[in-house]
């Protein structure tokens, strides 16, 4: 197990015009499962691959436990790494393919076959310790991957997409057995998933990345509940923070729907108000007019789609509701917001203001 220290690390490519990590400073306790996320071609993975030594830091430093590993080759950092497609030697069994690190550092046989089968008990492989890889399906093609993984006994697991190939119920499944693997073993992880759910979910921490930048890391609740700027509310959620932009009266409040709501002195003169959907509700009167093109049934709730008119002109809004009494497409229905849960931020900067 190890700290993870990026210290203002950098890289950019040959030819490029700007960086694909930008400046990238964090630092991974002992033992914390951290989730890196973000739209495709953030810098997410190229992240992971310096922390790995498979990308050339351009600048700055990378250290583990305080020693620097910035130059050090991939073997020399004590890393295990999951990847998106498995990589399995189809010509081998799982006993093989889980074994064959530890072959090539010349562990004892006695030493490797008690690490394989410990691991493969884990997670659940012990049945399939002799079976080929065409023989097992793609969640259990992704728990030999790991226990390649953990019979390594490294200080990090890096896991880039690891369920993306996945359908749907094996991802949710898979990732729970992820997670509590990780709680058991207690070894430092990061993880790089572009799916905001899945980060969510499994993380003690998430960082979450935008164009090379790393905007923000907290754990999932507070990212949910105080995201720092513009980009971090409309990416983290599903679906996303509804967005209004508007203009601050000379009285400090801004024109909503049909109300006026005050904002923290000192903010700027235009400012994104941000609304989840979960707090709006029906009202009878005030609010704003919602004329619903579409509903969403989930069963247990609905979300709501719609345009409504919050006082610049009209734009998409979505609400969650609970309950029986569901609107249907081509009503018009009027929403209030819950003033003490909505976000305000600097239009100009994105950032948060309250």
């Amino acid at each position: 197990m190890a700290v993870v220290t990026f210290d203002r690390v950098s890289l950019v490519y040959p030819g490029a015009d700007r960086p694909s990590v930008d400046g990238f400073d964090l630092e991974i306790p002992d033992g914390e499962f951290l989730v890196l996320v973000g739209p495709s071609g953030c810098g997410k993975s190229t992240t992971l691959r310096m922390l790995a030594g498979l990308e050339q830091v351009s600048s700055g430093t990378i250290y583990l436990d305080a020693e620097d590993v910035t130059e050090a080759d991939p073997k020399d950092r004590d890393i295990a790494m999951v990847f998106q497609n498995y990589a399995l030697y189809p010509h081998l069994s799982v006993r093989e393919n889980m074994s064959f690190g530890l072959k090539m550092q010349r562990r004892p046989s006695t030493e490797i076959r008690e690490r394989v089968e410990r691991a493969a008990e884990m997670l659940g492989l012990t049945e399939f310790l002799e079976r080929k890889p065409k023989a097992l399906s793609g969640g259990q093609r992704q728990r030999v991957a790991m226990g390649r993984a953990i019979v390594r006994e490294p200080k990090v697991f890096l896991m880039d997409e690891p369920l993306s190939n996945l359908d749907a119920k094996l991802r949710v499944q898979t990732r729970s057995q992820i997670a509590r693997l990780q709680r058991d073993l207690g070894v430092t992880t990061v993880y790089v998933t572009h799916d905001q759910v899945e980060a969510m979910t499994m993380g003690d921490r998430v960082a979450v990345m935008d164009a090379g930048v790393l905007q923000q890391v907290a754990p999932p609740r507070e990212l949910y509940s105080r995201p720092k700027n513009v980009f971090v509310a409309s990416f983290i959620g599903s679906p996303a923070m509804n967005l209004v932009e508007t203009s601050v009266a000379d009285d400090g409040t801004v024109q909503f729907g049909h109300r006026r709501i005050p904002v923290p002195p000192g903010t700027a003169k235009r400012v994104t108000i941000g609304m989840r959907p979960e707090h709006l509700f029906v009202s009878e009167e005030g609010g704003f007019e919602v004329v619903v093109d579409m509903v969403e049934e989930l069963g247990s709730e609905a979300y709501v789609y719609g345009l409504g008119d919050l006082g610049e002109g009209k734009q998409t809004v979505v609400a969650r509701l609970i309950g029986d009494n569901i609107p249907a497409a081509g009503d018009t229905v009027r929403f209030e917001a819950m003033p003490e849960r909505l976000h305000v931020f600097d239009t100009e900067t994105g950032l948060r203001q309250n």
